[in-house]
C-alpha cells in the first residue's frame, strides 16, 4: 500500500468508524434492553463473564465463539480502566465489540480486493477503496453491527481465513476457519471453499497443460458451454481425481482444511447434528428455491453494476443461441418451485422481519406468483454467472457447490444467510467503474438510512405484549 493510498484509506476508515459510533450511540439509547436474539446471547455471555462456563441456554443454536471472544476482550479492558459492576459485560459494551469487528471487516475487504485484483490494471486505488467502503456498509451486514449478533464476528473470521488462503498461509487460514466455525457452524462451508480455491488452481493448471499439449485454445466457462466441452471437462476431472499422485498432492496442499473438516464431521456425529440447540426450529431440508431467492437478492443489491441495457441484450442473445438449454433450465426451475418450496413457521408468524412482508406481499398474493417469477430468476442466475465469467471454470464449480450447500438446506428465508456468499461473489467479480461504485454506495446508504429509521422510529406493539417491537432484517 503506497503512502498516499494509506492516508486516504486511513481517513475513510476513521470516518467510517466515527459514523458507526454515532449510530451505535443512537441504537443503544433507543434500545437499551436485549432485542430479538439478544435475549439469548446477552444472558449467556454474562454468565461467561461471571465464570459460569458450565451453564448453557438450550435455545442457542451456535457454538460459543462470540461469547469467548467477548469475554477475552471485555474482561482485560475493564480491568485496565478499573471498571466494575454492571458496566462489565453490559449490553452496550457487548454490542461495541461488533463495531470493532465491522471496522476489521472494512480492512479485510480492502486487502482481499487488493490481492484478488492486483493484476487488474483497470482497477484503480480509488475504485478498490470505494468498493471496500461500499461492501463494509452492505445493509444486511451493517445493520447487525449494532446488535449483539454473531454476523459481524462470523464474517470477520471467515474473510480473514479467505485472505490468508489467498496469501498461501493455509495453517493460519485453517486456524481462523476454526474461529469462524465457533461463531457459526455453517462457516465450515467457506472453510471448504478455501480448500476448493486451491483445488481449482491445481485443476486449472493441469487443464491448461493438457490443452497446450493438444494445441487447443481453451474451454468455455459460460453457461452456454457445449455438451462436448462439458464431457471433456468431466472426463478430465475424473481422470485427475483417480490419480493417486494427484490426490496426495491435493491432500498435502489442503491438509489444514481437511483436518478441520474431519474434526467437524466428528462433532456432527457426537452432537447428533450441526445445530447445538433448538433443533426443532432449525431442521435441514432441500429448499432449492433458496437459490432463486439468493440470485434475486444478489441482483437487487448489485443492481448498479449487474443490470444494464447491454446485459439484457446479451441475455436475450444467449437465450436465442441456446434455446434448448434455457427451456430445460426453466422447466427444471418450475419443477423445483413446485416440489421443493418450504415455508418456515417463523416466516409466516414474525412480522418484525422484512422477509415476512416479502413473502406476504409477493409470494402469497396468488398461488401462481412463485411460478411467474421463474423468468426473473433465470435472468438473475444468468447475470450472476456472467459476472463471474472472468474466474476459471473450476473456481466457478467450487463456488457453486459451496453456494448450494450454504443456501439449499435452509428452510427459513433469512437474508442474513446470504451475507457471506454475496460478499465472496462481489469480491471476485471485476471491480466496477467509479460511477457504478458511487451508485452502489448511494444505494447501500439509502437502504441503511431507511432501515435505521424504521428500526428506531417506527415501533409497534403486539396485542398480547407490552414490549416495544421494531422492524429489522
Amino acid at each position: 500500500m503506497e503512502k498516499a493510498e494509506w492516508y486516504i484509506f486511513s481517513f475513510l476508515s476513521c470516518t467510517y468508524f466515527l459514523i458507526s459510533c454515532f449510530l451505535f450511540s443512537k441504537f443503544t439509547r433507543e434500545q437499551r434492553e436485549p432485542y430479538m436474539d439478544e435475549i439469548f446471547h446477552v444472558p449467556q455471555v454474562q454468565k461467561y463473564c461471571e465464570g459460569r462456563f458450565n451453564e448453557w441456554d438450550p435455545m442457542i443454536t451456535t457454538l460459543p465463539g462470540l461469547y469467548l471472544v467477548s469475554v477475552g476482550i471485555v474482561k482485560p479492558s475493564v480491568w485496565l480502566v478499573g471498571w466494575s459492576g454492571k458496566v462489565v459485560c453490559s449490553i452496550g459494551m457487548l454490542r461495541f465489540i461488533n463495531l470493532l469487528f465491522s471496522s476489521g471487516n472494512l480492512y479485510l475487504i480492502y486487502l482481499i480486493l487488493c490481492k484478488l485484483h492486483q493484476t487488474d490494471k483497470t482497477a484503480s486505488t480509488s475504485q478498490r477503496i470505494l468498493s471496500a467502503l461500499a461492501l463494509s456498509s452492505f445493509p444486511v451486514l451493517y445493520f447487525f453491527t449494532f446488535l449483539y449478533y454473531t454476523d459481524a464476528g462470523s464474517t470477520f473470521f471467515t474473510l480473514f481465513a479467505y485472505l490468508m488462503c489467498l496469501y498461501g498461509s493455509h495453517k493460519i487460514s485453517g486456524l481462523l476457519g476454526f474461529c469462524a466455525i465457533m461463531f457459526r457452524q455453517t462457516n465450515i462451508i467457506w472453510v471448504v471453499f478455501c480448500a476448493g480455491v486451491l483445488i481449482a488452481q491445481k485443476l486449472t493448471e493441469a487443464w491448461k497443460t493438457k490443452l497446450t499439449k493438444k494445441r487447443e485454445d481453451k474451454v468455455s466457462t459460460s453457461t452456454g458451454a457445449s455438451i462436448t466441452e462439458i464431457k471433456k471437462v468431466t472426463q478430465f476431472m475424473v481422470e485427475y481425481i483417480l490419480s493417486t499422485s494427484n490426490v496426495k498432492s491435493l491432500i498435502s496442499l489442503t491438509w489444514p482444511y481437511v483436518m478441520l473438516l474431519g474434526g467437524f464431521l466428528v462433532f456432527i456425529v457426537f452432537n447428533g447434528g450441526i445445530v447445538v440447540g433448538d433443533r426443532s426450529s432449525h431442521e435441514a431440508c432441500l429448499n432449492f428455491p433458496q437459490l432463486f431467492y439468493f440470485f434475486s437478492f444478489t441482483l437487487a443489491f448489485s443492481i448498479s453494476h449487474s443490470l444494464s441495457y447491454q446485459k439484457i441484450v446479451n441475455f436475450i442473445q444467449s437465450m436465442k443461441k441456446n434455446p434448448i438449454f434455457f427451456l430445460s433450465l426453466t422447466a427444471l426451475s418450475l419443477f423445483l418451485v413446485w416440489k421443493f418450496t418450504y415455508v418456515h413457521k417463523y416466516l409466516l408468524a414474525d412480522n418484525r422481519h422484512y422477509p415476512f412482508y416479502v413473502w406476504k406481499k409477493i409470494f402469497q398474493k396468488h398461488k401462481l406468483v412463485p411460478y411467474i417469477l421463474v423468468p426473473g430468476y433465470m435472468f438473475a442466475a444468468w447475470s450472476f454467472a456472467d459476472s463471474l465469467k472472468s474466474k476459471s471454470l473450476f473456481w466457478n464449480l467450487m463456488f457453486c457447490v459451496c453456494l448450494v450447500a450454504a443456501t439449499v438446506p435452509q428452510k427459513l428465508l433469512e437474508f442474513r444467510y446470504y451475507i457471506l456468499p454475496y460478499l465472496i461473489y462481489r469480491l471476485n467479480i471485476q471491480v466496477p467503474s467509479m460511477f457504478r461504485l458511487v451508485l452502489e454506495l448511494c444505494l447501500y446508504t439509502t437502504v441503511n438510512a431507511l432501515t435505521f429509521y424504521l428500526f428506531l422510529n417506527r415501533t409497534f406493539l403486539w396485542p398480547d405484549s407490552k414490549e416495544v417491537q421494531r422492524f429489522m432484517w
